[in-house]
């Protein structure tokens, strides 16, 4: 029998209620208890991003183009083309590297953040955001809708990809993501009101090196469907 993402999703669903919870596979491990940091005095903060709205927006451009692409105030609105995905490899053997990418370059450590909605209507449609060094090296997060419901859906790529899911926060209103690098690490977060953070994946990614990081859709199986990103921002330490 050909695996599918379908019965990989059964699968993963059926072992973990059997275990008596549902958790993302991959979760990080608690870290150990470091030291007190040393108390300094406070610095002072604007608290303005880095790059926010439409002026991020304007920096940006597509790997992959999307079949329609709409800009407003401050948000985007693409639909994705038909067959498209980001997927390497494992379990299903096949490489896809053809889904749609808004993104700008960006080195060293950031946060950046997305408001995420989709018309998500056939299995795979997917919405988020992605971090990218190359082909073989990247990651996506965000609501994929899998057996007629969205997940919230974290995918790591050193050549062989992995997945981890857990419910999404909302069936039907946006919901916030936001990607955090640290050092050689990132970290998949998200909110429902773009105040109260989940961190629900942490991974390894290459540090010192360049890399796109922006907003993506695709539609593995579908004949495409409209994504909608607004309340884009970029912060930098």
């Amino acid at each position: 029998m050909t695996p599918t993402r379908r019965t990989f999703m059964q699968q993963s669903l059926a072992m973990t209620l059997a275990a008596g919870a549902v958790a993302p596979a991959g979760a990080a491990k608690k870290k150990a208890k470091s030291p007190a940091p040393v108390e300094l005095p406070p610095q002072p903060s604007s608290g303005k991003p880095w790059l926010e709205a439409g002026e991020l927006i304007s920096k940006m451009n597509w790997i992959n183009p999307p079949a329609e692409v709409t800009f407003g105030t401050a948000t985007v609105t693409a639909k994705s083309r038909p067959r498209t995905d980001f997927w390497r490899k494992t379990f299903y053997g096949y490489i896809t590297d053809n889904g749609h990418l808004f993104s700008l370059p960006v080195f060293g450590d950031f946060q950046f953040q997305a408001r995420v909605n989709g018309h998500y209507a056939a299995l795979y449609d997917q919405a988020g955001l992605m971090v990218r060094l190359d082909e073989k090296h990247w990651m996506k997060c965000g609501s994929e809708f899998v057996d007629g419901k969205r997940w919230a859906s974290v995918v790591f790529t050193h050549d062989f990809s992995d997945w981890s899911t857990m419910e999404d926060l909302s069936q039907d209103a946006p919901v916030y993501w936001r990607v955090a690098r640290k050092k050689d690490s990132i970290e998949a977060q998200v909110s429902r009101d773009g105040a109260s953070w989940q961190t629900i994946r942490q991974g390894y990614f290459p540090p010192l090196v360049e890399v796109q990081v922006g907003v993506m859709c695709a539609a593995p199986e579908g004949a495409g469907f409209s994504a909608t990103f607004d309340e884009l921002r970029l912060d930098k330490p």
